[in-house]
């Protein structure tokens, strides 16, 4: 069966959002990876490839049984990881894992970034918080990421980088742009004695608002 003018443009989107995250300083070299809900399956970047050389054809489709067809690259080897939030996430479309330099330090120091300013509720909660470490690309990484988001859209994961799960790409790419930017004023904070933190019922209302703000 032919692959679809949708399948066709999520490939190559999610080419261009590895582009953008290196571009934007977010990545480097073949570290971090993204994903698409496809119907049933799953599209993933694979394992290895610069996002320079990344390309729609690259795009490794992953069925639910973990297959993928003949001839495919070998997929990221984090698919576990975006599978698993796929399948337990009816609201997520996309999810997007990366390397970014201020979230790292905060998830190799295990700190989550705490409720500091109103723009960490990009992250669907009051905090960002750490998930547990465990070995990238196991089982248990995927379990435990997929409890530390919960519900939210963002989470660090101890000593290893940030993740992001949202409905679609361009707001994944856009949660993880300011959750590294989150991480950085948190990060330039805590060399002049840490944050002054909002009020747990302040980021209620925050939230709240971020429910409808924007153009819908």
């Amino acid at each position: 069966m032919g692959m679809t003018d949708q399948e066709a443009a999520l490939r190559e989107h999610m080419a261009q959002v590895m582009r953008a995250m290196d571009a934007r300083g977010l990545n480097r070299g073949t570290s971090g990876n993204v994903s698409a809900r496809c119907g049933e399956d799953m599209l993933v970047t694979p394992t290895g490839v610069p996002a320079s050389r990344l390309t729609a054809e690259h795009m490794v489709l992953v069925r639910p049984d973990g297959s993928s067809p003949e001839g495919a690259l070998k997929p990221s080897s984090e698919w576990r990881m975006h599978k698993g939030i796929l399948e337990r996430r009816p609201d997520v479309g996309a999810v997007v894992h990366c390397h970014s330099r201020h979230a790292t330090i905060l998830a190799c120091a295990g700190l989550q970034i705490p409720p500091m300013h109103y723009m960490v509720a990009v992250s669907g909660g009051s905090s960002v918080p750490v998930a547990p470490y465990a070995t990238f690309g196991s089982e248990e990484l995927a379990a435990t990421v997929v409890e530390a988001l919960d519900g939210r859209y963002a989470a660090l994961m101890a000593n290893h980088g940030q993740i992001v799960a949202a409905p679609n790409l361009d707001f994944a790419l856009a949660i993880t742009e300011e959750i590294e930017e989150q991480a950085a004023v948190y990060w330039g904070t805590l060399a002049i004695g840490g944050p002054s933190l909002l009020a747990e019922d302040e980021m209620n209302r925050i939230l709240q608002r971020f429910r409808s703000y924007g153009q819908r």
